[in-house]
Order: C-alpha cells, then sequence, then structure tokens
C-alpha cells in the first residue's frame, strides 16, 4: 500500500508530460516551421541547436521560472500571485500565435481536468485568459507533484514536442529525434536547476529571433503547424 501510495504523483506526473495529453501541444511549433521554410534548420545538428537556444534563452531563464512560482502560489492558493504571473506570461508572448498557443492549451487543460472530475477547477474558472503554465502549475500543485520534478517534466513534454515538429518539418528520421533529445538532456536538467535560483528581476524572455519566426510563420503560404 505504501509503494501504491508514494508512486501516484510520479504517474500522475508521466500523465502531465505525457504526449497523449489531450492538449493540442503536438498541433504547434513556436516558430520552428519558419525556421525550417527560411533554411535555419535543416538538418538534426540545427534543430537540435535552434531547440536548445530557445530553451536557454527563453524556456530556462523565463517560462521555467515562472511555472515555480505558479506551482509555489498555488500550493499557498495565493490567487493574487497566480493571476500576476499568468498575466505575465500572457504579455511576454509576443506574436499572436505564441499568445493563441498557451490560451489554448491552457483552455484545453482545464476543460481535461474538468471531464477527468478529480480536482475542483474552480479556481481555474477565474481566469478568461488561462495561459498553460498556470494550469499546468495548478495540477501539479493539486497532485502533490514535486515542483522540481514537476518542473523537469514540464520541461521534457516541451523539448519532446518540438523535437517531433522538427521531425514533420525538416523531416528527421524517430531515431535521429531520440539522439536529439538525449543530447538535449543535460541543458534541461541545468535549466531547471538555474530557474529555481532567479531572482524576479533576473527572468528575461528576450528573443526576437523567435518572435519573428513565430509572426512570419502565421502568414507562412504552406505550413503543417497551427498559426
Amino acid at each position: 500500500m505504501t509503494t501504491a501510495i508514494e508512486a501516484l504523483p510520479l504517474l500522475r506526473l508521466l500523465q502531465l508530460s505525457s504526449p497523449a495529453l489531450p492538449v493540442g501541444a503536438y498541433s504547434y511549433s513556436q516558430g520552428l516551421e519558419w525556421a525550417v521554410e527560411d533554411g535555419t534548420v535543416r538538418d538534426a545538428a540545427t534543430a537540435q541547436r535552434w531547440i536548445g537556444d530557445v530553451l536557454r534563452y527563453t524556456m530556462g531563464r523565463f517560462e521555467a521560472p515562472v511555472w515555480l512560482r505558479l506551482h509555489a502560489a498555488w500550493q499557498r492558493d495565493d490567487l493574487d500571485a497566480v493571476a500576476h504571473w499568468n498575466a505575465r506570461f500572457l504579455a511576454s508572448r509576443e506574436s499572436a500565435e505564441l499568445r493563441a498557443e498557451t490560451l489554448q492549451m491552457g483552455y484545453s487543460l482545464r476543460a481535461l481536468l474538468r471531464d477527468l472530475r478529480e480536482l475542483d477547477v474552480a479556481p481555474l474558472d477565474a481566469f478568461d485568459a488561462l495561459c498553460y503554465p498556470t494550469a499546468a502549475a495548478f495540477a501539479a500543485a493539486r497532485w502533490r507533484i514535486d515542483a522540481q520534478a514537476g518542473l523537469v517534466a514540464y520541461l521534457w513534454a516541451w523539448a519532446e514536442n518540438l523535437a517531433m515538429a522538427a521531425l514533420k518539418a525538416v523531416p528527421l528520421g524517430q531515431v535521429a529525434g531520440q539522439r536529439m533529445l538525449s543530447a538535449l538532456l543535460p541543458a534541461l536538467e541545468s535549466a531547471a536547476r538555474e530557474a529555481a535560483t532567479l531572482a524576479d528581476a533576473e527572468l528575461s524572455n528576450f528573443a526576437p529571433g523567435l518572435a519573428m519566426a513565430s509572426s512570419l510563420h502565421e502568414t507562412q503560404y504552406s505550413r503543417l503547424f497551427r498559426s
């Protein structure tokens, strides 16, 4: 019985980070498809560099520490803090595409949690514009998932989705995708560790190349991914 109880947070963690989670993450490329069209990403090496740079300059230094703050706020039931970081994250979405992505995924995760009938999602209903990290941190906190473990899984799910986007858009083979993810593991671990050390004033989402790629993808003539 003890083993089963201890395993439950891990199983919930796997559920939240699963590519089968029906929140629509697979349908977005976050500008990567434009980078393929432009020729910036053209093989496994350049795809790995693109994902690694996004991890370093935006995910690790902004989205990851925001996720940690949201998780802590949900644990305290501090709705004012949740509202602050939800609004700040939404304001950081530089393109209509990135804004639509986080809102659609946040909406879908809230709908899923409601349909599962295991959590009271009333606190999420207070947000008309619910960002995905806000909803994901809520689920992790309510399911008693450790903050650092939850963040590592969150970053892994993000990296896996972008790797799958690269497989489709470049295109690349499955083995190349797994090699790419394996090579990114130390960077993912480092990003999660660094995110826990950053003060509010150190958070940064400055990546103009990514913002331009996402904006250009919105009007790209032929595309596989949503905009």
